[in-house]
């Protein structure tokens, strides 16, 4: 069931959402969070799939803030209120609000959201694309007691990483960190299973994806080891190999779906690794509502101390694989300067 509302108010938005619920014969809430999404019309439609897709496993009150930007200034002074409810089918297992703020009143989102908001429920709040530079800080985060971002759809991803780091509130997470939990659950089940001393690692992946960044420094982190960042055409993520005293560590996946795990005096194993949707992420960070300690931990290790790991890279290696980022490439001609 759907209903449009013009000029309205939250107050109506509220009577509204009842008297749906009524309608489709659903009068109690059975809802255990509140999903705010702050988005634009472009992504509007993917991001609330997704959403109404995860709350078939976390049914909740899903609300939508499209901003609508005024072109003129007359326009830009006018304050309009306008949204749609959808109850039922039309929503998932929860409900949706689809909010859409003109003029001056798109500075002040929170006040038309503080109303709508479940009570004494957690309040999950997600940017699909467009973050603000400090999430916790913004309006609408500080309502939030779990605020998921998106480096993966920045223009400079390991820019916005080292963003998260430096404005980094309990609470804050990324989809880039949750596109890897199948890859550190499958690394640390090898090393589990084979437990030899790591020496170094290699992650391999397409240019401009901060998962695979992620998954480096996790590595670094975890391990205390060189850990070179090498490109590849991918799709995603497509390996990463271990040095160990045992023998080498290799975790493979060419083609974005099944992977092949190879461990010195064992035969290979294939591994499902698919490429999960964005629906399947943001249901897994809705399973945890905590402070993702280990996350915290390896998006404040940094890409450049990353790169200082890795040192210099093999001779042997590809030209077209470079073993350390700009940044740590400045500093290591200013170290050979300071030399001479």
């Amino acid at each position: 069931m759907k209903i449009d509302l013009t000029e309205t108010t939250s107050s109506k938005i509220n009577q509204a959402l009842v008297s749906a619920r009524r309608a489709v014969g659903t009068p109690a809430i059975g809802m255990v969070l509140t999903l705010v999404i702050v988005t634009d019309e472009e992504n509007a439609y993917d991001a609330l799939k997704a959403a109404s897709d995860s709350s078939r496993e976390h049914p909740s009150r899903i609300i939508a803030v499209i901003k609508r930007v005024s072109r003129s200034p007359r326009s830009r002074r006018d304050a309009r209120l306008d949204a749609e409810v959808r109850v039922g089918s039309d929503s998932g297992s929860g409900e949706t609000i689809v909010l859409r703020l003109h003029g001056e009143l798109a500075n002040h989102a929170q006040s038309v959201v503080l109303p709508l908001l479940l009570p004494d429920a957690p309040v999950v709040l997600w940017w699909p694309e467009d973050a603000p530079s400090d999430p916790a800080k913004d309006p609408l985060g500080a309502l939030a007691q779990r605020r998921i971002t998106d480096a993966y759809s920045a223009e400079a991803p390991s820019a916005e990483l080292a963003a998260r780091a430096q404005s980094y509130t309990p609470g804050d997470t990324d989809l880039s960190w949750t596109r890897i939990t199948p890859w550190r659950s499958m690394l640390a089940a090898a090393l589990d299973q084979k437990p030899v001393e790591v020496l170094s690692a290699t992650v391999e992946g397409e240019s401009e994806n901060p998962s695979c960044e992620l998954l480096a420094m996790w590595l670094a982190d975890r391990l205390k080891v060189p850990v070179r960042r090498t490109l590849s055409a991918g799709p995603g993520l497509t390996a990463v190999r271990m040095e160990t005293k045992g023998g080498t560590i290799v975790l493979d996946r060419p083609d974005g779906s099944l992977a092949t795990l190879s461990m010195e005096g064992q035969p290979n194993r294939a591994v499902a690794l698919k490429r999960r949707e964005t629906a399947e992420l943001l249901a897994e960070e809705l399973r945890r509502l905590d402070p993702d300690n280990t996350y915290e931990a390896t998006v404040k290790f940094g890409v450049e101390n990353l790169a200082d790991a890795a040192g210099p890279e093999p001779s042997t290696a590809k030209a077209s694989e470079p073993a350390t980022t700009p940044t740590a490439a400045k500093k290591t001609a200013a170290k050979r300067a300071a030399a001479k």
